[in-house]
């Protein structure tokens, strides 16, 4: 089978497309024959040896991905074969770009209704996380003000639309070009993040949801009600200047309870999914150089596994 790989720690040039051995599931496991896998900037990390929680090469890069089941190892008793599923590989976050993928089976679920494989691939790692941001972390109720740093990219989308279905009031910081798409999505008060003070210019909130980091996430401190809350999922090496609020920084966690809520969602019309570049499996590469900065459609990039260019 055909699998993205990598036999060294480097930049996108190190990724070689190549025949491995189909790997067979042990206790607790899937075999997913994978038609779409998401490619995020968590693969980048993993590319260039900085992520905490991956192996050492060699290794199949990718996480997120959507197919169908091809066997069950012992103990699985929730999926067969033919079930179409979505979700992550493992917690090492690897393994997913290739033809035939190994995935933990409490770390996937049955692929929403009405989405195809390559909507739903682009899904897990994100709107996860921005499920755990608002709701486990940050515990957001309804009537709350959250503010979402960087509410244009593929988290901050997720977090705009579960925030305003659960009846938060949500300020978008965006730059200018992304204003309209945020309010598309639910974003009741939308500030540019290019012009002035954008943290003297919203309500104090009870919230920041932060995808951006940096001087950004510092001053954001300055929007948040005395007893509030930012939940970050960039860097842990940031300092809360302020005593009276909270922060918290975490990995996300992609369960298949947690999966289980986001379908309902999709299949209830509340979400919509983020698809940005869809490419074949041959152009990994640009995948990852499209993660560093190249030209690409607004959304998660897909790699299609059923195409071949």
């Amino acid at each position: 089978m055909r699998a993205a790989r990598i036999h060294q720690f480097g930049p996108p040039e190190v990724i070689v497309v190549e025949d491995v051995t189909r790997p067979v599931p042990a206790a607790g496991e899937l075999l997913v024959r994978v038609v779409a896998a998401g490619v995020g900037p968590w693969d980048a990390l993993i590319r260039e040896g900085k992520s905490k929680v991956s192996p050492p090469p060699r290794l199949t890069l990718g996480s997120d991905l959507a197919g169908a089941v091809e066997a069950a190892g012992p103990e699985v008793t929730e999926f067969k074969k033919g079930d179409v599923v979505y979700g992550v590989t493992n917690p090492q976050f690897c393994g997913a770009c290739a033809e035939y993928a190994i995935t933990r089976a409490k770390m996937v679920a049955r692929k929403p209704h009405g989405l195809s494989e390559i909507e739903a691939a682009s899904i897990p790692v994100v709107a996860v996380t921005a499920w755990q941001m608002l709701f486990e972390y940050a515990h957001a109720e309804p009537g709350q003000r959250v503010m979402i740093l960087g509410a244009a990219g593929n988290v901050g989308a997720y977090a705009v639309q579960l925030a305003a279905n659960a009846a938060l009031h949500v300020t978008a910081i965006v730059s200018a070009k992304d204003m309209d798409y945020v309010r598309k999505l639910g974003a009741e008060s939308v500030v540019d993040s290019e012009r002035g003070e954008f943290e003297d210019s919203v309500p104090a909130v009870d919230i920041v949801i932060d995808t951006v980091g940096g001087e950004t996430r510092q001053r954001s401190y300055a929007a948040l009600k005395a007893g509030g809350t930012l939940a970050s999922v960039v860097s842990t090496d940031f300092a809360p200047p302020r005593a009276d609020v909270r922060s918290v920084f975490f990995y996300v966690d992609v369960s298949n309870e947690r999966l289980k809520i986001i379908s309902e969602l999709f299949d209830q019309g509340k979400l919509l999914p983020q698809v940005g570049t869809v490419l074949p499996l041959e152009e990994v590469r640009m995948a990852h150089r499209m993660l560093a900065g190249a030209p690409h459609e607004r959304g998660k990039i897909v790699l299609d596994l059923a195409r071949s260019d």
